[in-house]
């Protein structure tokens, strides 16, 4: 069979693109669908303000007429030029266990790179690390999450056939939630709250969290600077993210720490969606969003979606304030787990606090590079 590319052009081709997964992962157990709604708006250049300041390709592998293949090439141009760097990525790659398909899709990436002047490709990797990052390499057996890669074995397989090597891991942590709050963490609480002037801030409805949400985006822009791959969002970013996550986010799971009335630390957590995603086949209507808010008023897995606390206050309990009243919650609420996001192997100090909090690796993820 002969195996043809073509670029993305027209809005037939997006649609073949955006719902190609579900036929690769079709008996594929761990894997849950995206937003489909989201992702039209996600890859929509008129929607997505990240594309203002990227180079992009979108690309499709077909045998005789049927699709086998899909991969999106990018260059972000703010992140080069903020990091010094010439580097492009490849992301959101699907294919069939073949190599020719995987090589076809790289090498026409790669050559594209090439032909922008890049000296490597790093993926998988979206615009930011906010995108699905990393193959899957270890934790197949478990049921993906929302905005996390899932992909088959042997992908791995396919993309060191390449010549791609690690780059960097990623460590997904699975938490216990306790029956009892652990003393340590009630202590420090206490102090702090007392005796530290700090406040902690609880939401009863998303309207209450409306105010809050662009001054913790900003502390995660200043938070995240340093975390690979991550790019400072804009100020219409910041707003697009509210406008995106904003109904989906479930107030008892927001936690945000203040002091002297300014938001130094937070967290967002979600109850798992990724049954009802799968129930509802990544459609939001007429009835998908139905299905989606039955399994996650059911479900006992958290999972954690962002985090940060200020420099100046960090390690001095700040952590310990979150983690109480996101413990207390996950209690009262019914969960018996929570999935951390996931945490750059070189972060020594997340990865400790973590495990300190009884996290065990969960799953791992893998970001390759190749040198053009």
């Amino acid at each position: 069979m002969n195996l043809s590319l073509k670029e993305v052009k027209t809005r037939k081709d997006l649609r073949k693109f955006i719902y190609y997964p579900a036929s690769i992962h079709k008996n594929h157990d761990a894997w849950i669908p995206s937003i489909y709604p989201d992702d039209w708006k996600f890859f929509d250049p008129r929607k997505n303000k990240s594309f203002s300041y990227s180079d992009t390709v979108l690309l499709l592998a077909s045998k005789n007429g049927k699709v086998v293949g899909r991969i999106m090439g990018l260059i972000n141009n703010r992140y080069n030029e903020i990091h010094k760097e010439n580097h492009a990525r490849f992301a959101f790659m699907e294919c069939e266990d073949q190599v020719d398909i995987a090589h076809s899709l790289l090498q026409y990436v790669e050559n594209w790179a090439r032909k922008k002047k890049m000296e490597k490709v790093i993926g998988p990797m979206g615009f930011s690390d906010k995108d699905p990052q990393g193959f899957l390499i270890e934790g197949f057996e478990h049921r993906a999450v929302l905005e996390t890669a899932c992909n088959h074995p042997y992908m791995v397989k396919l993309i060191e056939n390449e010549g791609y090597e690690k780059k960097v891991d990623l460590i997904d942590y699975l938490i216990k939630v306790p029956d009892k709050m652990p003393e340590l963490y009630t202590r420090i609480y206490s102090r702090l709250i007392n005796n530290g002037g700090f406040k902690l801030v609880e939401f009863r409805t998303t309207k209450d969290i409306k105010r809050y949400i662009i001054p913790v985006l900003q502390l995660m822009n200043e938070t995240y600077e340093k975390i690979y791959g991550y790019v400072p969002l804009t100020e219409k970013e910041m707003q697009e993210y509210a406008k995106r996550y904003l109904p989906i986010l479930d107030p008892d799971f927001l936690k945000v720490v203040t002091k002297d009335e300014k938001v130094i630390g937070f967290v967002i957590a979600m109850p798992d969606l990724g049954k009802g995603l799968k129930k509802a086949k990544g459609r939001l209507f007429p009835i998908g969003i139905l299905k989606i808010l039955y399994y996650m008023k059911r479900t006992k897995h958290l999972v954690l979606l962002l985090g940060a606390i200020h420099s100046q206050y960090r390690g001095m309990g700040t952590d310990a304030l979150i983690a109480v009243k996101i413990l207390e919650t996950a209690m009262k609420r019914g969960m018996t787990t929570i999935e951390s996001h996931l945490i750059l192997e070189t972060n020594t100090n997340m990865n400790a606090e973590v495990i300190k909090a009884g996290g065990e690796k969960f799953k791992k993820f893998r970001i390759y590079s190749k040198n053009l």
